[in-house]
């Protein structure tokens, strides 16, 4: 039992206690330390799903976009010697290098890597890929002089370029993958831009993020007096369309953008009703699919209730009494709604237009299907480099380049709107 001075109960050495003795300080710091610890044992499901489902597949991609060691785990002896070899003199290799490639080459076609070695370097310049799977099966049988004998099986191994594109592909991480995405590419003179009819990559950055904003306009014009009208309506009418929003989402996305197909072509529906009604003749049939209109109409119609559901749920807080207040001192509906009711929407634009434009950009089911050569996505681009050229390093570069483009139009809409101004309701 604590010894008191008998002054209101406080303990003699000024230290207050808790009932088991230990001092009181210290006893709350204990049982805060617990209940962090219970948080945190709770949460860590969920540290861990997000781990595994998000953080590391992003690290993954970042070390993809940079990784290059299949030239050095390949032929590493070549690498090594290929280092003292410069090839602004003008000189081919020594024959040293020719030895070393020629072990190296026949260890790896007899462990069948040389190809994919040859599919790397074809990256980098074309014709690579073919010159290794030539020379795999002929270097396990060479005799010295090996320089010759690899002349001999192809002449491009007497062109220092050949060479030079080694060397520059040797190092373990490196640079080629975002300069092939932003269209240039490392030459003996330094980093150099394709020719202009080669560059891609720029163009489909530009149009993506052109495209998801027009998307993102067309969802907000169409979406905007729906959300208003569902705002506005009693309660069991607006459930009742709210219902008729929600519908597209118990569709498959394919069977939706399938059904845009035979909506937009020139003989369907859409041209057939045009045709009907006199606006067109039917030589003037509209094209409207596999290019930007049919991209544009499919995804407005798709992403369409991911705008409407965010500005309906902000709307419905907005009291009817700030525009009847407004109207009650001379305000006109144009004012009330601009002055009054519009800026306590914002929140629900902000919103609405952050998620639209987000599933935008990433979009490639739908550009794929109904945006031919002119309406698809740089998205469809890093799917074709994954499933059949299998570039993956270039896939991870494109999709680093459009994760920092996402991150920065983020931090820009932050710093002029405010993301604190975002509300889902």
């Amino acid at each position: 039992m604590n010894k008191s001075d008998g002054a209101g109960g406080v303990p003699a050495d000024g230290i207050m206690r808790a009932a088991d003795g230990t001092p009181l300080k210290k006893s709350l710091a204990r049982a805060l330390r617990r209940e962090k610890i219970r948080s945190l044992l709770l949460i860590l499901p969920l540290l861990a799903f997000i781990l595994i489902t998000f953080i590391a597949p992003i690290a993954d991609m970042l070390f993809r976009s940079v990784e290059n060691g299949i030239v050095e785990d390949t032929i590493p002896q070549t690498v090594g010697l290929l280092q003292d070899w410069d090839p602004a003199s003008g000189e081919l290799p020594d024959e040293a290098v020719f030895a070393a490639f020629q072990k190296d080459l026949s260890e790896a076609f007899k462990a069948k890597t040389s190809t994919r070695l040859g599919l790397r370097l074809n990256y980098e310049k074309a014709g690579m890929s073919g010159l290794f799977r030539k020379s795999g099966r002929p270097a396990t049988n060479m005799e010295p002089p090996f320089r010759e004998a690899f002349i001999a099986v192809d002449e491009d191994w007497g062109d220092i370029e050949t060479w030079a594109v080694i060397k520059r592909a040797s190092p373990r991480l490196t640079d080629g993958y975002f300069l092939s995405a932003l269209d240039a590419h490392r030459t003996a003179d330094g980093v150099e831009m394709l020719p202009e009819k080669e560059r891609l990559y720029i163009f489909l950055f530009m149009r993506t993020i052109f495209l998801s904003i027009v998307i993102t306009f067309s969802c907000l014009l169409l979406g905007y007096p729906i959300a208003y009208l569902l705002a506005s309506l009693p309660v069991r009418t607006s459930n009742l369309l709210l219902i008729l929003v929600l519908l597209p989402f118990w569709t498959s996305l394919l069977v939706r953008t399938s059904a845009w197909k035979v909506l937009l072509q020139q003989q369907g529906v859409i041209n057939d009703i045009l045709v009907w009604i006199g606006l067109i003749d039917d030589a003037g049939r509209l094209i409207m699919i596999n290019n930007m209109t049919g991209t544009i109409i499919a995804m407005t119609h798709i992403l369409l209730p991911f705008m409407i559901l965010p500005l309906f749920s902000v709307m419905k807080t907005i009291s009817p009494s700030y525009v009847r207040a407004a109207k009650s001192m001379g305000a006109s509906d144009w004012t009330a709604f601009w002055k009054i009711y519009f800026p306590n929407t914002v929140p629900g634009i902000g919103a609405g237009s952050i998620l639209v434009f987000i599933l935008a950009i990433g979009y490639y089911i739908t550009p794929e299907l109904v945006g031919g050569t002119s309406g698809v996505f740089i998205s469809n681009r890093i799917a074709y480099h994954i499933s059949s050229s299998l570039n993956w390093g270039l896939a991870a570069a494109l999709g680093t380049i459009l994760l920092v483009l996402v991150l920065a139009l983020y931090w820009a809409y932050d710093r002029i709107v405010g993301i604190d101004n975002v509300k889902l309701g």
